[in-house]
């Protein structure tokens, strides 16, 4: 009996803190570039009437706005299964404004699953819309392969801009995927769905 119960309390430790080591690992590490927005602009868009359609990977894209921004990187996962995978091998949960500024940030937990992008908060840094239209999650579509291998380098804390258009992938059985067209919305359907033609890092 007393084994068993030594067993059990050795089970209880080591998931506290495993549990400890997780909050750990969501909160934040950002580099740090001192206080104050270091991406303060909002991304710009302008909308297309009529966008020329293309082919890839057997996906049909139609372009809906051109769209350029520079951003923090709030967290990135990479993705290799469904059907989305095929187009958007990652996700990056990108910041502007407050939501990169290292003081606002470090006293809000972040993390990314199931190509959704999830935040916390004990007490808000800033009020909670500006956490919600200062900050998107982003499916990324890579044009080439460069590109690709760049935006799987894209570390929590850098500061990355990229240009290219918002779009609408349709596959021949019917399976769409819609880009967000505001940055203002939230929940199911809020993410930006980006056909990206040009990445780079601005502070690594």
């Amino acid at each position: 009996m007393q084994n068993y119960v030594m067993k059990i309390s050795v089970v209880l430790v080591v998931v506290l803190v495993t549990f400890s080591l997780m909050r750990l690992c969501t909160a934040q590490t950002f580099t740090d570039y001192g206080p104050g927005p270091v991406a303060p602009n909002e991304p710009v868009q302008t909308n297309i009437q009529n966008g020329a359609p293309f082919e890839l990977n057997g996906y049909t894209i139609t372009p809906l706005a051109t769209f350029e921004s520079e951003s923090r990187v709030l967290s990135a996962r990479e993705y290799n299964r469904g059907r989305e995978a095929d187009l958007s091998p990652i996700d990056l949960a990108l910041g502007w404004g407050e939501m990169s500024d290292q003081q606002v940030l470090r006293q809000i937990s972040i993390r990314q699953m199931n190509r959704f992008y999830f935040w916390n908060v004990e007490q808000f840094p800033i009020p909670r819309r500006n956490i919600e239209t200062q900050s998107a999650n982003m499916h990324m579509i890579p044009a080439n392969r460069d590109i690709e291998r760049k935006m799987k380098l894209a570390r929590r804390g850098d500061v990355v801009r990229f240009s290219g258009s918002l779009v609408r992938a349709d596959a021949p059985d019917g399976w769409r995927w819609v880009s967000s067209l505001t940055r203002d919305d939230t929940g199911n359907g809020a993410c930006e769905l980006v056909y990206v033609e040009e990445f780079e890092f601005v502070r690594p």
